[in-house]
């Protein structure tokens, strides 16, 4: 069982490093990519306690944009094994944090000032000393009663994009990062949400070096999953498949990856390989 798309406490997940590596023993998970967004420090933690006959793939969540229609669109993109010491790499990922934290400041702000039970010790109190994001903004909103759930703070009523409380990023664009990571070595792919691309976008994007797109999410209908998959055909990209488990009631492994898309996935890789007890 090959699950590519997990995250941990660093970037909103619910479970320590070492915690999501035990997950992923109980549920049968036998190679894991951490993937938490803008960062690389659970892949250390995780790595310490991987078990015997265990593959930890270490990888990143790049927040990305695109503009579409002449407007920016969000875009995700998950790199794995590029050499986490490359300066660009690092600068990259370090922009992306610093945008992060400053945005999620003017959230709770905003929030603070409509009267809601809000503030920022409460929000950092949430990540655990990890980087602060839009997930611990909900959780707070969930803890003090003001919506009913993580996924309803995450909508457009609050915290999504159109919501009143949504703040815009100012992100890399999606070409640029994924120069970045191949420079370093690594190999990317398109995390859900992608379907909305346009093709012209995944093609050009294919032709820059990237390998593959997520086909396989829970976010992902039977009928997007059909049609990802051809257009993965199509411009010779591997459909690979992920949990994007964050906490539960999520499922680590409900969503993975064939082993031979994985292979084929980690030979395009010169940076680091994966790490196996």
């Amino acid at each position: 069982m090959i699950d590519l798309h997990a995250y941990t406490l660093e970037s909103g997940g619910s479970l320590m490093p070492h915690e999501l590596v035990a997950q992923a023993v109980v549920a049968g998970v036998k190679v894991l990519a951490i993937t938490d967004r803008d960062t690389v420090a659970g892949i250390d933690p995780a790595a310490a306690v991987l078990p015997a006959r265990m593959t930890l793939v270490p990888g990143v969540e790049i927040s990305c944009q695109a503009v579409v229609g002449g407007r920016p669109r969000p875009v995700r993109l998950l790199a794995y094994l590029f050499d986490s010491d490359d300066r660009a790499v690092s600068e990259l990922l370090g922009r992306a944090r610093d945008s992060a934290e400053l945005r999620a400041r003017r959230a709770v702000r905003l929030l603070h000032m409509e009267g809601y039970p809000v503030d920022w010790p409460q929000v950092a109190a949430q990540a655990r000393g990890g980087p602060v994001g839009r997930r611990h903004i909900a959780a707070v909103l969930v803890a003090a009663g003001v919506v009913p759930t993580v996924d309803a703070a995450l909508g457009r009523g609050w915290l999504g994009v159109g919501g009143p409380f949504h703040i815009a990023s100012r992100q890399p664009d999606v070409t640029a990062a994924l120069t970045v990571v191949r420079g370093a070595g690594g190999v990317a792919a398109l995390a859900q949400p992608c379907a909305s691309l346009p093709v012209d976008l995944l093609r050009d994007l294919a032709a820059r070096g990237l390998a593959g797109i997520e086909v396989d999410h829970p976010g992902h209908d039977e009928d997007t999953r059909r049609r990802l998959r051809d257009v993965a055909g199509e411009l010779r990209l591997l459909p690979i498949g992920g949990s994007g488990y964050h906490s539960p009631p999520g499922h680590l492994g409900s969503e993975t990856t064939p082993p031979a898309v994985y292979k084929r996935l980690m030979a395009q890789a010169t940076g680091t390989p994966p790490i196996r007890r």
